[in-house]
């Protein structure tokens, strides 16, 4: 069958995360019934990274295999197939299909994948009522010199086991390529890209800065974490809200299906993002 790539962003608010689940609204739930009623029969969809609850995204990638119809739709009346199975997927607005394009040969939204990048918001002071849904609220002021020096220690091909989530089978070594800090005002924002990020592993990383920041947590106590090789009660985790999945990265289209091979081979199946 023919395989769509879809470009999506959502509000996560609205959804009990990405992956489907009997009874809650989950955006794997609310895309695959929009493709299956277009093409009349059940359509499956592998998503680039499955976010829990409450985290949103901007720049999600999946994939989709279709009928040949669809397909020639997709390929022929792309914008007006997008706008379709956006208003059938969240007629609330809350999930937008940004595009749909056929995928090259060898493409797979998850394990062709080279990188992820995420954005996590906090809102600091007196809390702002215009960011409640996209910010988590630090009340006091936060020292962002530690929290970068903090945040470039952690940089590196690492266990991260300290900050995931213990799942059996999966690895928790991980590529953590950037980790930086930017405050405009009130605002404070951090932006991590990692090959790829084991569950809650973000959250987890963001709530050890802010500990530092807060002076409850020494820079080299926050270095050391990643000498441990299980989840730390030192990390903490930060809420969902203030996350958002910004970009997937992928290579040239003639190492997608090289790259996947590689991936499936690394990493099990077991695995989740955030």
């Amino acid at each position: 069958m023919p395989r769509l790539r879809l470009d999506l962003a959502y509000d996560g608010g609205g959804f009990a995360g990405w992956a489907a689940q009997p009874g809650p609204r989950t955006c794997q739930g609310v895309v695959e019934r929009a493709l299956s009623t277009i093409a009349r029969e059940p359509i499956r969809v592998t998503v680039a990274g499955r976010t829990d609850a409450g985290v949103h995204a901007s720049g999600q990638v999946a994939h989709a295999d279709v009928p040949d119809a669809l397909a020639a739709d997709a390929t022929e009346r792309a914008e007006r197939v997008a706008h379709r199975l956006s208003r059938l997927a969240a007629p609330e607005g809350d999930l937008v299909v940004r595009a749909v394009s056929l995928a090259p040969l060898g493409f797979d939204a998850r394990f062709s994948a080279v990188s992820r990048s995420y954005r996590y918001r906090i809102v600091t002071g007196p809390a702002d009522p215009l960011e409640r849904r996209t910010a988590a609220h630090v009340p006091h002021a936060l020292d962002v010199e530690a929290m970068r020096r903090a945040a470039e220690a952690l940089v590196g091909l690492r266990d991260f086991a300290a900050f995931c989530r213990p799942r059996e089978g999966a690895t928790t070594i991980r590529e953590l390529r950037e980790f930086s800090w930017e405050r405009q005002g009130q605002l404070l924002t951090a932006s991590l890209t990692a090959d790829a990020f084991c569950h809650s592993m973000v959250r987890a990383l963001v709530a050890a800065c802010v500990r530092v920041g807060e002076g409850r947590m020494g820079l080299a106590q926050a270095a050391a974490l990643l000498d441990e090789r299980q989840r730390s009660p030192l990390t903490g985790l930060m809420p969902a809200h203030g996350l958002t999945l910004v970009a997937v990265g992928y290579p040239p289209d003639e190492g997608l299906a090289q790259q996947a091979e590689r991936a499936r081979a690394r990493r099990s199946a077991s695995d989740l993002e955030e």
